[in-house]
């Protein structure tokens, strides 16, 4: 059964599990769209069809004849407790890979088959999502490296997770872990209970690092400074840039242009938003507007709190006009440019490469 915590408020906390959509995120917008969350194993029949856990370790078996053991062992394990331990009204997670914001709701239907003509989930869950658009600024670092497992699905039971990521779903900023003592007196497990391995084997290290480089980049480059980076980046993507100063800037943070003076196509005009908050729509709309008035080609948004959903859709309206850079996005940027930067700005951002195996998901 799913784990009940109490709260300070002395209701029962739902058990949050963490369901991710993809290896690369490919089934986010149909399970947001849907109302869902789910795991592919379209190997797998109906699960309700499925009388015990050994029954079901045989039908993986039997798909996966090459599989390891443990890989055989841990598909069986995240299966069945899908099927039989997730309820209405427990938490979802889902980290988004696609826009590297963080989507939450609570459980409305239990476990059910979808015996579909797509190709996507199979096994699922009902989801009433809440909040599609939660920037990973605003979630703890001890919470986002619980989010890191690299299980397709787990529960999140270490550092008061259910208890915070129910705040956050409702709005509220991350109130963090409760201490020991007040844990033990509301009747919860200590912080130090974990269902996310605690090795770095069971860690998803690229995605740890990412959230302490964006968490310092937040921090270093706030405000306009964001936007000078923003210039360096294009810079060194071979535009040549003229940044806003400070103070109103008419909806254009950085003019960027090929050629020596910048006026060669394509030309750009950059707002850049570095708030942790979603950027919504009408500031897209207000791009286009000055794209066209400036008589630019493209438009590039960079909203470091990402973008509603809404905004979303409609920037994919105008997929060949305006460009949209999350966090994430304006991250991928500094990575592949860094080593044309100069050494002023590699000291400003200190970054170094690092090599490590990949890791296998269990899916």
């Amino acid at each position: 059964m799913g784990k009940r915590m109490a709260d300070t408020d002395g209701d029962d906390t739902p058990t949050a599990w963490l369901i991710r959509a993809g290896r690369r995120g490919g089934n986010e917008d149909f399970n947001l769209e849907k109302g869902l969350a789910g795991l592919d194993w379209r190997a797998i029949p109906d699960l309700k069809l499925v009388a015990s856990r050994d029954e079901l370790e045989r039908l993986i078996r039997d798909a996966s004849p090459d599989a390891k053991e443990r890989s055989i062992s841990v598909q069986t394990n995240q299966l069945w407790r899908f099927k039989t331990e997730v309820r209405v009204g427990d938490l979802v997670v889902l980290p988004l890979k696609t826009t590297g914001q963080i989507a939450l709701g609570t459980v409305t239907r239990a476990y059910w088959y979808r015996d579909a003509e797509d190709p996507y989930n199979r096994h699922v869950v009902s989801v009433d999502w809440k909040r599609t658009d939660l920037p990973r600024s605003e979630v703890g670092q001890d919470l986002l490296y619980s989010l890191g497992s690299l299980l397709t699905f787990c529960a999140i039971t270490r550092n008061d997770g259910a208890r915070r990521l129910r705040k956050l779903m409702s709005g509220d900023r991350d109130p963090g872990s409760r201490s020991q003592d007040d844990l033990e007196a509301d009747g919860g497990d200590g912080p130090v209970t974990a269902e996310a391995p605690d090795s770095p084997e069971g860690v998803d290290l690229e995605g740890f690092a990412r959230d302490r480089i964006r968490e310092f980049i937040g921090q270093k480059f706030a405000g306009h400074e964001l936007s000078q980076l923003v210039a360096k980046i294009l810079e060194a993507e071979g535009f040549t840039t003229e940044p806003s100063p400070p103070g109103p800037d008419g909806g254009i943070d950085v003019f960027a242009g090929r050629g020596p003076l910048g006026l060669d196509s394509p030309r750009i005009v950059v707002q850049v938003k570095s708030g942790e908050t979603p950027v919504s729509a009408p500031v897209l709309r207000e791009l286009k507007g000055v794209v066209s008035a400036q008589g630019a080609d493209q438009g590039l948004l960079v909203a470091w709190g990402g973008v509603t959903r809404t905004t979303r859709r409609e920037q994919r309206e105008q997929f060949f006009r305006v460009r949209v850079w999350s966090a994430e996005d304006l991250m991928d940027a500094v990575f592949r440019n860094y080593h044309k930067f100069d050494e002023e700005l590699q000291a400003e951002l200190p970054l170094k490469q690092v090599w490590t195996r990949i890791e296998e998901t269990e899916d």
